[in-house]
This record gives structure tokens, C-alpha cells and sequence, in this order.
């Protein structure tokens, strides 16, 4: 009998060490930005967080959609890294556009804008939150943007990674490399 509750206690420990090793494997990381409980409203008008982005590689961009000089160059580029990514792994992705003018770019706009640039398909998500929620997402990314006019912004031209976990992989900035955003990406879906 002395065997028999030895044992049911092992196998209880065992199992119970197993779940906590589960456990701390699928937590998130103090660097991921999966930590930032802001509301965000993709372009089909629904309200996440962008811990719901978990479990797909990101990659991330803030643009504004009425830009007429950095943030076309911008869209082109994410445009590029999607042709690069891996047809087979293009369920494991998001490309991820931020607003950084959301009065302007509302659900609505976001969707005509995805729509005209032929962004569309289910790996492009468009969003937009408050001036707070956004100015905050920028700080993690290190990206600085202010209104210059009441229709034009200086920004920073910043393409970044993050893997499954929300934790930043690579950043390129100013002439980025479409090419070594696209390896990374291919190389972390793997």
C-alpha cells in the first residue's frame, strides 16, 4: 500500500511540475507588446487588443493613409515583404498597419485605403486607437511622430518584427531592406 500512494503521489508531482513548465512557457515576456491593454479598432470596425495578435509573427508599420510623401514609399515596402514571405507560411503572419492619425483614419477609411492598395486579404490588419494608446505604441517601437499642419505629420520611417510572442526580432529603419525584413520574418515562422 506504502508502494501504491508513493507512487499516485510521484505521478501527481510529475504532472503537476509538467502543467507549471506549460505554463511559464506560454507566458509573456516584461518585453513583449502584448503587455499594452490598449483597445485598438482594425479596419472591419471590431475592437481588439493586441495581445489578440498573439501566436502569428508581426510585422508592424505606423502610417497615416492621407500621407502623400514617406508613407506611400512605406506601403510599398510591406507590399514587397508580403510578396516575400513564404506562400506556405502566410496564415503564420500579419501585416500590421498603425494609424497614427486616427481621428482621420477611422474603420471605414482604413478599409477603402486597404482595399485601393490592394491590401485586402486576410494577413493585412489595419488599426487605429486614441492619441494615448497610439503615442504609447510608438514610444515601445522608438518611433516619433508629431503634426506639422492639420493635415500632415512628421514621422519616422520604421518597419518592425515582433515574433509569436509579441517580442521585437528587428527593426529597419529610414532605406529599409525589404529582402532582410522578408528573411526574418521567413526564417521565424519556421
Amino acid at each position: 500500500m506504502k508502494h501504491f500512494i508513493f507512487s499516485l503521489v510521484s505521478i501527481l508531482l510529475l504532472i503537476s511540475c509538467n502543467n507549471n513548465q506549460k505554463k511559464s512557457s506560454s507566458e509573456i515576456s516584461e518585453d513583449s507588446i502584448f503587455n499594452l491593454h490598449s483597445k485598438w479598432q482594425n479596419q472591419n470596425g471590431e475592437t481588439i487588443q493586441l495581445s489578440d495578435l498573439q501566436g502569428k509573427t508581426l510585422v508592424v508599420v505606423m502610417i497615416y493613409t492621407t500621407c502623400k510623401s514617406a508613407c506611400p514609399i512605406l506601403v510599398a515596402k510591406m507590399k514587397g515583404i508580403e510578396e516575400k514571405i513564404s506562400r506556405k507560411d502566410i496564415d503564420k503572419v500579419s501585416l500590421v498597419l498603425v494609424s497614427i492619425d486616427p481621428e482621420t483614419d477611422t474603420p471605414e477609411n482604413l478599409k477603402k485605403f486597404a482595399i485601393k492598395n490592394n491590401m485586402d486579404a486576410p494577413q493585412w490588419i489595419f488599426l487605429r486607437s486614441t492619441e494615448t494608446a497610439t503615442q504609447e505604441f510608438a514610444n515601445v517601437l522608438s518611433m516619433k511622430y508629431k503634426r506639422i499642419s492639420p493635415i500632415d505629420f512628421s514621422h519616422s520611417n520604421i518597419i518592425s518584427v515582433f515574433n509569436t510572442k509579441g517580442e521585437l526580432i528587428n527593426q529597419e529603419e529610414g532605406n529599409i531592406d525589404i529582402n532582410s525584413v522578408a528573411a526574418t520574418v521567413n526564417k521565424t515562422v519556421k
